[in-house]
């Protein structure tokens, strides 16, 4: 940002403004571009990676770890384990790049009381299961309460202090978070998409975020699920068709050394 540098930063650049005593200097100048191609399933994009962010979605213990809340009531976590290899070697590169690495987790109140009964139903339906917030049987932590082990980002992809968290608490990180706020004071229009499920909380999120006018581009490699095959298919499908654009985690590798 080229700023008078006698003036002091109210905001975060680029939705910053420039303050003294007489002036407020609200033109809030841009960042500088890295305009790059990137090839996806679709279309050769043409994007700024100054105006991009990655978005992890639920890559957390209850959702892809063994000992985690879905593992215990009986699936198979495997597939969701799946984007972890590919985040190890993607992250640290648009980590590097200057791309902002936004975590959006499932973390609940300990009261619950922003959850309503139909979301408690869907994993817990006759009520008599380990549900949002009750401990798990052998560890004790509680599913998906925001600060427990549950909710936690799996240990092999540990977030830095330098990325963003955001706690959500419906399938969509949008509903009744910060995220958006966020990502505009950032200047980010550009959303990369990764994480678990990909038919679901990535897909509602991903969905959201093209309702409000982002540019949405789902890293097919950096996310999965445990539903059908179907489900995911169906995923693409409707990404690539309706909310936005497909590629892999070697597409943006590829658009970066070029």
């Amino acid at each position: 940002m080229n700023i008078n540098p006698d003036l002091r930063i109210l905001g975060v650049p680029p939705n910053a403004w420039a303050v003294d005593e007489v002036i407020a200097d609200i033109t809030r100048p841009p960042l500088a571009p890295q305009p790059v191609n990137l090839v996806t399933e679709t279309k050769k994009l043409r994007l700024d990676l100054a105006k991009a962010a990655i978005l992890v979605i639920d890559m957390q213990n209850d959702f892809c770890h063994p000992d985690g809340w879905l593992a215990h009531i009986g699936v198979d976590v495997t597939p969701a384990r799946s984007p972890i290899q590919p985040l190890q070697a993607l992250l640290p590169a648009l980590r590097k790049t200057g791309i902002p690495v936004i975590w959006i987790n499932w973390g609940n109140r300990p009261d619950l009381l922003n959850i309503s009964a139909a979301s408690r139903h869907v994993y817990n339906p006759a009520g008599n299961g380990v549900g949002l917030g009750d401990p798990l049987p052998n560890n004790g932590a509680k599913v998906l309460e925001a600060g427990s082990w549950a909710a936690a980002v799996v240990d092999e992809l540990e977030p830095l202090s330098q990325d963003i968290r955001v706690d959500k608490y419906r399938m969509s990180g949008f509903w009744d978070t910060p995220l958006d706020s966020i990502l505009r004071n950032l200047g980010k229009t550009t959303l990369f998409f990764a994480g678990v499920n990909i038919d679901q909380c990535v897909m509602a999120t991903l969905q959201d975020a093209n309702f409000l006018g982002y540019d949405c581009i789902l890293v097919k490699d950096c996310a999965g699920t445990t539903s059908p095959d179907f489900c995911l298919q169906a995923t693409l499908y409707n990404v690539k068709q309706c909310f936005g654009f497909v590629t892999d985690s070697q597409g943006i590798f590829d658009a970066l050394e070029n």
